[in-house]
């Protein structure tokens, strides 16, 4: 049977997209079926490896958004800046613009270069910001290289999110898609336990920073002998190539309806140059809007006030930073893992709707904290105990589901490219969290910020039971049909 199939499979490799349509029509509406027999789903065994190295992206993000967690204040003190507040958020959201930066060209990258080339970049600028910043004696040293890690960090999301969604079987694409979030927790965990030293011992923040570069360079070189996106190789007209793919992450059984389903959905495409201008009004624009408005509200949630500056919070209540900031981590890391468990069970759209309402409910828990009818221990737990729960039920949805979500709803013919204007508005609302976050805290309270960030809650809440489709299940040519009015 395999030799067979391997035989027609390969009648279609360079015919246009119309011929792998026409052919899986005659042969019969299933696409699971092959010789009056079911073949099931393909392996995830296969995908699995590619996936993986794919998510060491989303590890260097996170180690990147902790690593100045622990060490900041001795970063500071190192090179001469302590007690400068509005400095300190320059080193957090330096990074963060130079996230914006990579972001707006991640599209044109993946595009261009293709994904797996598009994650050797990406691991590039990572290791020479890293380099600049574990060896320099100057604020400005560490500036320029936290911007170059940035811009790595802005590369990698969007083009993993993409990955994922494209070389993923259907019915397992929603725990893959987890895998990005995990790896990020993990990310932001190693960096934790590798910062505890700081506080003891001189320069230890410089070892934290060499430490990334392995990582990035185990990206760089094991992207060399991952699959490339069948996607992007039949939208450049390389039919042959892309059934190759296919088979090397479906098996042979699943490559004639791979492609067939694949050039249903990317038929007259392959030529057709994106302009910003479709992404911003017109057919496309309702997909944008809701990506853009999912990453604007998990960023204004306060969640990554959380992450970078964790340390200074807990400060506030006399609690061991070292122990809070684990504890945090780890709260992140459960979260994400039953994410996994859930993601193809309950639907992307449930664990939205969720998360965001127990984000509600902790900031509710923060906010009493802060009041004068909270005072000694029992503003301790609500503090400590509201953030470990803000932070596990943002794990739980808003932080791993908006990025794959994205990915399934953007139609083939635009994904790169919408996904990066979708990630650049994250990253700019990102950046001013990061910069804001510390002297809002002194101008106006931490019961008012929190109550801010509560409200914004609230409107996700809103926003995604009214605009949010469930993707569960359903094969991305299914999802681009029901979200995008005809031509």
């Amino acid at each position: 049977m395999r030799g067979r199939h391997s035989d027609a499979s390969f009648m279609y490799k360079r015919g246009p997209s119309k011929d792998y349509i026409n052919d899986f029509d005659r042969e019969g509406s299933s696409v699971r079926l092959l010789n009056g027999k079911d073949i099931g789903n393909p392996s995830w065994k296969r995908s699995l490896p590619h996936i993986l190295v794919a998510t060491i992206s989303s590890f260097l993000y996170g180690y990147h958004l902790g690593v100045v967690n622990e060490t900041l204040e001795s970063i500071s003190i190192g090179l001469g800046f302590s007690g400068d507040t509005f400095a300190e958020g320059l080193v957090v959201s330096t990074c963060l613009g130079g996230a914006f930066l990579g972001s707006l060209f991640s599209g044109w990258v993946s595009d261009g270069l293709g994904r797996r080339r598009a994650f050797q970049l990406c691991a590039l600028p990572m290791i020479i910001g890293a380099s600049m910043s574990a060896t320099t004696n100057s604020l400005w040293g560490m500036l320029l290289g936290r911007l170059f890690v940035g811009t790595g960090m802005g590369l990698g999301p969007p083009v993993a999110a993409l990955y994922v969604a494209e070389v993923s079987p259907t019915f397992i694409r929603g725990t893959y898609g987890s895998f990005t979030q995990i790896a990020t927790c993990l990310g932001l965990l190693g960096a934790l336990f590798i910062g505890l030293p700081a506080k003891e011992i001189v320069d230890w923040w410089r070892v934290c920073f060499w430490v990334s570069i392995v990582p990035a360079v185990l990206l760089a070189l094991c992207m060399e002998f991952c699959a490339e996106s069948p996607h992007w190789l039949l939208k450049r007209g390389r039919g042959a190539e892309a059934e190759a793919e296919f088979e090397r992450l479906l098996g042979g059984l699943h490559v004639k309806s791979a492609m067939a389903e694949l050039s249903r959905s990317e038929r007259g495409d392959e030529v057709d140059t994106v302009k910003l201008s479709e992404l911003l009004y017109g057919r496309y624009f309702k997909v944008v809007f809701i990506g853009s408005t999912l990453f604007a509200l998990q960023q204004l949630s306060g969640i990554n006030a959380v992450f970078y500056f964790s340390t200074t919070v807990f400060k506030s209540f006399d609690v061991p930073s070292d122990l809070a900031n684990i504890c945090v981590g780890f709260s992140n890391l459960f979260g994400s893992v039953v994410a996994t468990m859930l993601m193809d069970k309950l639907g992307r759209k449930v664990l939205l709707l969720g998360s965001f309402s127990g984000m509600v409910v902790s900031m509710a828990l923060q906010i009493m904290a802060t009041s004068s009818f909270a005072s000694g221990s029992a503003a301790l737990y609500l503090s400590v105990g509201g953030m470990l729960l803000f932070v596990f039920t943002f794990s739980l949805g808003a932080g791993p589901v908006p990025g794959l979500l994205l990915s399934e709803i953007l139609p083939g013919r635009i994904r790169a490219k919408a996904m990066a204007v979708c990630m650049a508005v994250h990253w700019v609302i990102n950046f001013f969290v990061g910069l804001l976050f510390l002297p809002l805290l002194e101008q106006i309270g931490a019961g008012v910020l929190y109550s801010i960030f509560a409200a914004f809650c609230v409107l996700a809440v809103i926003f995604v039971k009214s605009n949010v489709l469930e993707t569960k299940g359903k094969s991305l040519q299914e999802i681009e049909i029901a979200l995008l009015p005809s031509e």
